[in-house]
C-alpha cells in the first residue's frame, strides 16, 4: 500500500549547470516527476504524529486527482492561455531571461558533445563557401584585361565592372544575413551559394557587356550572404574555449580562395587556345574557362552542405526543441565514435527553449491566389528582417553597433583601397620603365618597302612613307606624328595604343585592319579608302596579360598565412580587442613605409607586409561580431556590418585608384589615418572571449 504514495515517474539524472548559477534541479529544464519517493522507514518517521489536516486523500486510490493538484495545474496553464493579453514588454523580458538560461545550458551541452569529427567536417564544408567568397573578389580583376578587349570596354565600363561585384556583395550581405535569422543558417547559405554558382556559370557564356555586368552583380549578391552566415553557423557548434581559435582557422579559407584564383588565372588565361569561336559573333576565350573554374569551390560547398544539419541553436530559438536535440545528439555520437567511445551516452533530455513572441500569419490555401499568399509571406519575412535591423540600433546594442561600424568601415576603406592601389602602382612603374625605353625616329624617309614585322614602343616624327606596304604586322605603342603617307597599302594590321597625329594620308588603302577612325587625330585623309575593317576587339594574350599581376595577387594572398596562424593561436589568449587594435596600428605603421616604395619589388614587399599585418584584425573582427549579438540577431548584425565593409571597399577602390600616377601622399595618409582611428576606437569595444554565446 505504501507504493501508492510514491512517485513512479522519476527522473534518474537531472541536467545541472556547471556554470554555478543554475544548479537547481527544479529549474524547468526537464519534464518529469517530483522528488524521488522516500523509503519506508523515512515515511514512517514523516507520518508519525500527523494531524487531521495531513490525512491522505482517499480519492487517490480510485485515480481521482486531488483538488489542490487541479488548481496547481490550472495555475501553470494560465500564463500560456493569457499570453495574448499580457504586455509585450513582459513577454520580451521573459524571453530574454529564457535566452540567458539557454545560453548557459547550451554552452554546457556543446562541451559535452565535444570538439571532433563533426566540427572538422563542417569546418571544411563552410571553408569551401568562404573560399568561394575570396575567389569572387579576385575574378573580375583577373579577367578585366582580357574581357575589356573581348567586349570593347571603355574606361568607365571597366570601372563599373570592377565595382559591381562589391555592390552586389553589399546588398547580399544585408539581405541574406537578415534572412538567415528567420529562415535558418543552412537554408539561406544554400540559397546564397546557389545564386552565386548559377550566375557565375551563366556569366562565362554571355557575350554582351550589359548581361555580363548583370550576371556578376547577382553573383556578387549571392556570395555576399555567405560571410555572415558562415561565421554565425559555425560559431553555434563551438564551445567558448574553442570559438576564437577555430573561427580564426576558418578565415584561412578566404586566403586559400585568393591563392586558388591567382593560380588558376596564371594557368588558364594566357592559353588562348583553350577557348573556341562559333562564327564571328560568339567567342569563348580562355578567360571564360577561368570564370567557370572559379565557380567550382562554390558548387562543391553547395553539394556538401546538403549533408550537414541546421544549427541547433537557431532551432531552439524558434522553439523546435526535438529537432535541435536530435542534431546535438548526432554531434555527440559522431564525435564520441571518432574518439573510440561509442558507448558514451548523451545525457541531455530536455533543453530550455525561449518563449515565442513573434506572430506568424498564414493564409489558408483556399484564401486568395498563390501569388497573394506568397506576397504575404515575403512581406512578413522582410518586415521581420527590417525589425531585426532596427533592433541592432536599440539602446542595448547601439553603441557597440556604431563602434563596430566605424572599425569595419575604416578597415575596409584602407585594406581594399590599398590592395587595388598596389597592382595599379606596379603597372604604373612598369609603364614608366617601358616609356623610358621608347625609340624616337625623326624625319625618316621610307619608300617601296614592305613592313611585315612588329613595331613596338616607337615614336616616328616628320617622316615620309611613299609606296610602302604594311602587311600582316602589329603596331604596339606606336605613334606617328606630323608624317606623310602616300600611295601606301595596309592589310591585316593589328594595333594597340597606336595613333596617327597631325598626319597627311594620301591615296592609301586600309584593308582588314583595326585602325579605326578614333586612331587618326587631326589627320587629313585624301582619297584614302577603308575596306573590310576588323570587327570587334581582339585579344593578344601573350602581350596583354602580364604574369606579374597574377604573381602579385598570389604573393599578397600567401603573405597572410603567418598572420592567420598567429591570430588563431593568440585569439583566446590575448583577446579580440587587443588583436584588432594591435593589428590595425601595426598596419598603419606599414603604410608609412610605402613612401619608400619606388620600385616594383618594393611595392610587392610592402604589400605582403601590410596584408600579413592586417589579417589578424579581420579575423578578430569576425569573431567579436559573432559574439556581441544574440542568436536571433547574429547574422543580421554581421550582414549589416559586412555590407558597410563592402561600401568602404567601393569607396576605397574609387579614391585610391584616382591618385595613381599623381601622388602617393593622399592614399598613404588616408589609409594610415583610417587604420589609427579605427584601431584606437576598437580598444573601447567590450571583450567577449569569456562570454557564452547568447
Amino acid at each position: 500500500m505504501d507504493d501508492g504514495y510514491r512517485n513512479t515517474n522519476q527522473v534518474s539524472d537531472d541536467y545541472r549547470y556547471q556554470d554555478g548559477n543554475y544548479d537547481a534541479p527544479n529549474d524547468g529544464y526537464y519534464r518529469g516527476g517530483d522528488e524521488p519517493a522516500q523509503d519506508e522507514d523515512a515515511q514512517s518517521d514523516v507520518t508519525e504524529g500527523h494531524d487531521e489536516d495531513d490525512e491522505v486523500y482517499e480519492g487517490e486510490y480510485q485515480g481521482i486527482p486531488h483538488p489542490d493538484d487541479i488548481k496547481e495545474k490550472q495555475k501553470k496553464r494560465a500564463p500560456a492561455v493569457d499570453d495574448e493579453y499580457r504586455d509585450r514588454a513582459d513577454l520580451m523580458a521573459e524571453r530574454m531571461e529564457d535566452e540567458e538560461q539557454l545560453a548557459h545550458q547550451y554552452e554546457n551541452i556543446i562541451e559535452e558533445c565535444g570538439h571532433g569529427r563533426f566540427q572538422w567536417t563542417l569546418f571544411f564544408v563552410l571553408g569551401l563557401a568562404l573560399m568561394a567568397d575570396g575567389v569572387e573578389v579576385f575574378v573580375v580583376g583577373f579577367v578585366l584585361p582580357s574581357a575589356e578587349k573581348d567586349m570593347c570596354l571603355s574606361s568607365s565600363n571597366k570601372g563599373m565592372l570592377g565595382l559591381i561585384v562589391y555592390l552586389g556583395m553589399m546588398v547580399g550581405a544585408v539581405l541574406l544575413g537578415g534572412l538567415a535569422d528567420k529562415l535558418g543558417r543552412k537554408q539561406c547559405l544554400i540559397i546564397s551559394l546557389a545564386i552565386n554558382a548559377a550566375f557565375a556559370f551563366l556569366s562565362s557564356f554571355v557575350q554582351g557587356y550589359g548581361f555580363f555586368l548583370f550576371c556578376r552583380l547577382i553573383s556578387g549578391l549571392g556570395i555576399g550572404g555567405t560571410l555572415p552566415i558562415v561565421f554565425a553557423y559555425f560559431s553555434e557548434f563551438l564551445s567558448r574555449e574553442k570559438r576564437g581559435e577555430h573561427l580564426s582557422w576558418l578565415c584561412m579559407f578566404w586566403m586559400i580562395g585568393g591563392i586558388y584564383a591567382s593560380a588558376m588565372a596564371w594557368s588558364i588565361i594566357p592559353h588562348y587556345g583553350w577557348g573556341f569561336s562559333m562564327g564571328t559573333k560568339y567567342h569563348f576565350h580562355s578567360w571564360r574557362v577561368f570564370v567557370l573554374v572559379c565557380a567550382l569551390p562554390c558548387i562543391a560547398s553547395l553539394v556538401a552542405l546538403k549533408f550537414m544539419p541546421e544549427s541547433p541553436r537557431f532551432l531552439l530559438e524558434i522553439g523546435k526543441h526535438d529537432e535541435a536535440w536530435m542534431i546535438l545528439k548526432q554531434v555527440h555520437d559522431t564525435n564520441m565514435r571518432a574518439k573510440g567511445e561509442p558507448e558514451r551516452v548523451f545525457t541531455v533530455s530536455y533543453i530550455k527553449t525561449p518563449k515565442q513572441v513573434d506572430e506568424f500569419i498564414e493564409i489558408q490555401s483556399s484564401t486568395g491566389t498563390w501569388y497573394q499568399r506568397w506576397l504575404v509571406r515575403i512581406t512578413t519575412t522582410l518586415k521581420q528582417v527590417w525589425d531585426n535591423v532596427l533592433y541592432c540600433l536599440t539602446a542595448q546594442y547601439r553603441m557597440n553597433t556604431l563602434m563596430l561600424a566605424v572599425v569595419w568601415f575604416t578597415m575596409a576603406l584602407s585594406y581594399y583601397g590599398l590592395i587595388v592601389w598596389f597592382p595599379d602602382m606596379i603597372r604604373y612603374f612598369q609603364d614608366e620603365a617601358y616609356e623610358s625605353r621608347v625609340k624616337i625616329f625623326d624625319e625618316e624617309e621610307v619608300s617601296h618597302f614592305t613592313f611585315n614585322f612588329t613595331l613596338e614602343n616607337q615614336i616616328h616624327r616628320n617622316g615620309e612613307y611613299r609606296n610602302d606596304k604594311f602587311i600582316g604586322m602589329k603596331f604596339k605603342e606606336v605613334r606617328f606624328e606630323d608624317s606623310l603617307f602616300e600611295d601606301c597599302y595596309f592589310e591585316d594590321v593589328r594595333s594597340s595604343e597606336t595613333f596617327f597625329e597631325n598626319c597627311t594620308i594620301i591615296s592609301t588603302v586600309f584593308y582588314n585592319t583595326d585602325l579605326y577612325e578614333h586612331k587618326f587625330i587631326n589627320c587629313r585623309l585624301i582619297n584614302s579608302t577603308f575596306m573590310k575593317e576588323k570587327e570587334g576587339c581582339h585579344i593578344d594574350f601573350e602581350e596583354d596579360n602580364d604574369f606579374l599581376i597574377y604573381l602579385v595577387s598570389f604573393l599578397g594572398s600567401l603573405s597572410v598565412l603567418p598572420g592567420n596562424i598567429i591570430s588563431a593561436l593568440l585569439m583566446d589568449k590575448i583577446g579580440r580587442i587587443k588583436m584588432i587594435g594591435g593589428s590595425m596600428l601595426i598596419s598603419a605603421v606599414c603604410c608609412f613605409f610605402l613612401f619608400f616604395g619606388n620600385s616594383e619589388s618594393a611595392m610587392i614587399g610592402w604589400q605582403c607586409l601590410f596584408c600579413g599585418a592586417s589579417i589578424a584584425a579581420w579575423n578578430a573582427l569576425d569573431v567579436i561580431t559573432v559574439e556581441l549579438y544574440p542568436t536571433d540577431k547574429r547574422a543580421t548584425a554581421f550582414g549589416i556590418l559586412n555590407g558597410l565593409c563592402k561600401f568602404g571597399a567601393i569607396l576605397g577602390n574609387s579614391i585610391f585608384s584616382s591618385f595613381v600616377g599623381i601622388t602617393k601622399v593622399v592614399p598613404i595618409l588616408l589609409a594610415s589615418s583610417a587604420l589609427v582611428g579605427g584601431g584606437l576606437l576598437a580598444l573601447r569595444l567590450p571583450e567577449t572571449r569569456e562570454q557564452v554565446l547568447m
